[in-house]
């Protein structure tokens, strides 16, 4: 088995990543981290993220395994005192993995060109200026004009992540779909949206065409543009998502109940 492995810079990781990779050869794995089999991440859910986008032209071969530094996360599973054990599992593994669903982002631009996205937690659009205004829609059918600070839309996985912040619904990570969440939406006499999380079904297409091409700031996981419309220079027209034929997969060596995570991480104590 290949084995790579994808850590931040605290003292704290670059310690496990030491010994881990003491313990890889001394196991008799191969370490690779340029076309690995399982890639292993040191830190929390944001090295994962970073290590999900240098991977993503090879997801369709990789399963990913979190170990966590810092915070307990959802996508890490192990602790930085369990070296042994994970490569212990890593040893008899038998090709055991579980699957999630990713977020396809295609945004068109005024010359013609489109820029293609993944996302493993979500994708935001805003107005950083001014009030955003849009027209959403869905399977290409005319929903409702949005107008507020901004849209996010989310994977199951990724909505008890900034999703959950802006009054998100949480989703089961087995479900197939994605989730569209208002930031601040204006409703009053004048202008009106539903005003609620919408859960979109796997075959769903949701594209968002906007009414000004100033100072949008839109986001994919933790990758940031700016789209500043210059003179002479391309701006955002339209931004669509649907369910990505792509998905990510993680080696589980040992089970993680997701509703279990939830309540320990959003509720605390208590029987």
């Amino acid at each position: 088995m290949k084995v790579g492995i994808y850590n931040n810079e605290t003292a704290e990781s670059q310690r496990v990543t030491k010994l881990l990779r003491a313990e890889i050869e001394r196991a008799g794995l191969t370490y690779d981290d340029q076309h690995p089999e399982v890639v292993i991440t040191i830190g929390g859910d944001g090295t994962l993220l970073s290590a999900f986008h240098h991977y993503i032209d090879q997801l369709d071969r990789i399963r990913f395994v979190g170990i966590h530094t810092g915070h307990l996360g959802f996508y890490t599973d192990w602790r930085n005192f369990e070296i042994d054990d994970l490569v212990d599992s890593l040893v008899q593994d038998s090709g055991q993995s579980v699957s999630y669903p990713l977020l396809d982002m295609r945004a068109g631009y005024s010359d013609g060109t489109v820029d293609n996205y993944v996302a493993l937690n979500e994708a935001t659009i805003r107005n950083i200026t001014k009030t955003m205004v849009c027209d959403v829609y869905i399977n290409n059918q005319l929903f409702e004009n949005f107008r507020g600070d901004g849209l996010c839309i989310s994977t199951p996985t990724g909505s008890t992540a900034y999703n959950k912040s802006v009054g998100g619904a949480i989703m089961d990570p087995n479900s197939v779909g994605f989730q569209l969440a208002e930031m601040a939406s204006l409703n009053n006499r004048v202008f009106r949206t539903l005003g609620s999380p919408i859960i979109f079904g796997a075959d769903t297409k949701l594209m968002l065409r906007l009414r000004d091409v100033n100072d949008h700031v839109m986001t994919c996981d933790r990758e940031q543009l700016r789209l500043k419309n210059e003179k002479g220079k391309r701006h955002l027209m339209e931004v669509s998502f649907q369910v990505s034929q792509k998905r990510i997969s993680f080696a589980r060596y040992r089970h993680t109940n997701f509703w279990n995570r939830v309540k320990d991480s959003f509720i605390g104590g208590g029987k």
